[in-house]
Parts: structure tokens; sequence; C-alpha cells
């Protein structure tokens, strides 16, 4: 296969972790026979630095161009000026509603490694493997938004705005998923308090009652969800839910595995590149001191391979090999409580020796 690949490694940590997931995904490629081209682009604050713009035209059209999107992170204390004219993360939003990416994927595992870096207790966590499906282009962050005067005051509102069509797509992604999973949905809303949650829930159960008749599906109010993540994460499969809840939940469920710096995510479409990036943000305080955990970027390079490249066995040989090197007690600092650790390259090099294990 041949495969343009866009990095777009961003701010704080970021160009550190992309790093070692270009390195990786090098490395699969002269292990299959793949070539994969890379260019480099600027995002968020550093693009806002270099040209005003957090999503230069030159960086979109490269994505557009491309088979795939690796991304670091972006933002940070510098650009955090609330009057600023614009912001990093205006770039993100930007990106995935030019590139139509619709359904943001992440996975929540906690590797039977890993299971004393958790907050919680062992026998809460063990065995948590849910993936979410969290609607990334519409509701409250993209709805109508305003500031105004009324009675000598100011007044902001967003508003959450949702289709049938825009419930639908997703609903059928994450139907999709448990079929090949252990066959359980579970829809989040708010549809005791929000007429557009009363929407969801009935396009949501709709669809699974027509579409998949043969995966089990449920209900879960999202302050009840919250609560549910922390006291029995097992009990979840796949999870659907809307973009401001996704947002929030998938953050919270992020700390089951003990660190952020463990998690992927993928953002896909319909059709064109997909984005992959780790779910952690930029992490200034820890920039430029190579004691980042790239695993989860790594981690995401291999759902770049499944995604969008269709590259089920070298995504796996990825996921295996990260599996092996936690195996053997390798840990960055996130992950060793204090203990030893190695830096950001190290454990790109600890993959790439497992890569052929």
């Amino acid at each position: 296969m041949q495969a343009h690949i866009v990095l777009l490694p961003g701010d704080g940590i970021g160009p550190e972790v992309v790093a070692q997931g270009e390195r990786v995904l090098l490395e699969i490629g002269k292990r299959f026979g793949h070539t994969f081209r890379f260019s480099t682009h600027s995002i968020g604050g550093c693009a806002i630095d270099q040209c005003g713009n957090p999503l230069p035209d030159e960086t979109l059209a490269a994505c557009k161009g491309s088979q795939a999107v690796l991304l670091g992170a972006v933002g940070g204390p510098k650009w955090d000026d609330p009057n600023a004219k614009t912001r990093p993360e205006a770039g993100l939003l930007k990106i995935r509603k030019e590139l139509g990416l619709f359904a943001n994927l992440r996975p929540i595992f906690v590797s039977p490694h890993l299971v004393s870096a958790s907050p919680l207790k062992t026998e809460i966590v063990s065995g948590t493997d849910i993936l979410f499906f969290r609607e990334l282009t519409g509701g409250i962050y993209f709805g109508p938004s305003g500031k105004e005067t009324i009675d000598g005051g100011e007044s902001a509102y967003n508003t959450m705005v949702y289709s049938t069509y825009e419930v639908e797509r997703i609903v059928r992604l994450a139907g999709e998923a448990a079929r090949g999973r252990r066959k359980k949905v579970t829809s989040v809303d708010k549809a005791n308090v929000l007429e557009v949650s009363r929407l969801w829930r009935k396009t949501f159960e709709r669809v699974m009652k027509a579409e998949f008749p043969d995966v089990q599906f449920e209900n879960v109010l999202v302050d009840a969800m919250a609560m549910h993540l922390i006291s029995k994460p097992r009990s979840f499969d796949v999870v659907v839910t809307e973009n401001l809840f996704g947002d929030i939940l998938t953050d919270e469920g992020s700390m089951l595995p003990g660190s952020m710096g463990m998690l992927p995510s993928a953002s896909i479409g319909s059709s064109g590149p997909g984005l992959y990036e780790p779910i952690h943000g930029s992490a200034p305080d820890i920039a430029g001191k190579g004691i980042a955990n790239p695993l989860a970027t790594i981690l995401a390079a291999a759902m770049l391979l499944r995604h969008s490249l269709k590259l089920e066995s070298e995504a796996v040989v990825i996921e295996k090999a990260v599996d092996r090197v936690l195996a053997k007690g390798h840990r960055t600092a996130d992950l060793a409580g204090g203990g030893s650790s190695v830096g950001t390259a190290e454990m790109g090099s600890l993959v790439i020796a497992e890569l052929s294990a």
C-alpha cells in the first residue's frame, strides 16, 4: 500500500509523541512492504503564532488530500486569553467540521498490566473494555450561539441542535461495532429534561429495533452514567452519545486505566481521511522534557491503520507490541508511581523492538 499521512504535531508535548507515532508507522511500513509518505503541518497555538490562524489553509488542504491525519495536541496557557480573537481549539473544531468527521471513537481499556495504576479498586476496573461513540459535529458546540445585552447586563447563549439524520448515522456505527464485540449498546442522553435528548432517544430506539435486532440496547441518563462509569464500568460495551456528554464522559472514563497517556481516539466520517490522536492534552508543564507517554499516540497510529487504511493485521501487531512492553514492566513517568521510568523516545524504541516478536 501507498498512503499519504499528514502529521499535525501541534502544541506542548504534541511534537514529542507524534514523532514516536511516526517512527512506529515507518517501521510497520518497512516490515509489511507499505510506503507511507508523511508531511508535517501546523495547527493550534503554534499556527496562531505563525500566521494568526489555528487552522491554516495549507494545513486543511494537505489533510483533505491525504489518506489519514495523525494529530498531537493543541492549546496551552499561552493562548488561554478568553478575549483573544481566536483560540487553538477553534482549529480542532474546524478541521473536524471541514473533514466531515462526525464520529469520535474512544476505547476505554484497562490493561491487566496497569490495573494497579487506576485510582479505583482492582475489582471495579479489572476487565473494563468500553468503546465510546461520541457525535462530533453537532450539538451545543455547533448550534447557534451569541452574546447580547439585556437590562444593562451581558447575556450569552449556546444552543443544542440535532437532526434525526445526525443521530441515525452515529447510532448505526455504534450498532455495527457492537456486533463485533459483546452485542450491547448504551445510549446516553438527558431525555427527562431536554427536548433534543427526547429526539435522540426516539431515533436511537427506532434504529436499533429496525436494523440491529440481534444487539441489546439500553438508555441511561447522563448523570446516572457519570456514576455508573465509576461504580460498574465493566457493565458497558459500546456507548453512544452526543457531543457535549461524550466530551465529558470520555474524559471521566479516561481515568479508569490510571493515565490519559494510554488512550487513543479516532475521528471518522462517511468518506475521506480520518483524524487520529491521543486523548490527552498538550501538557505544557512537561513539554520538552522527553518524559511524555507516547503510547496513546502509538495506539492512535494503530487505529489509523485499522480504520483509514484497512490494515487490521498491522494494527494488531502494534497493539500486541504495546501490550508486551507493558507486560515486561516498562513504564513512563505517568505510570511509574514514583518508580523507575523510561522517556518518550525510549518507550517508542521499546515498542518498535517488540513489533517483530
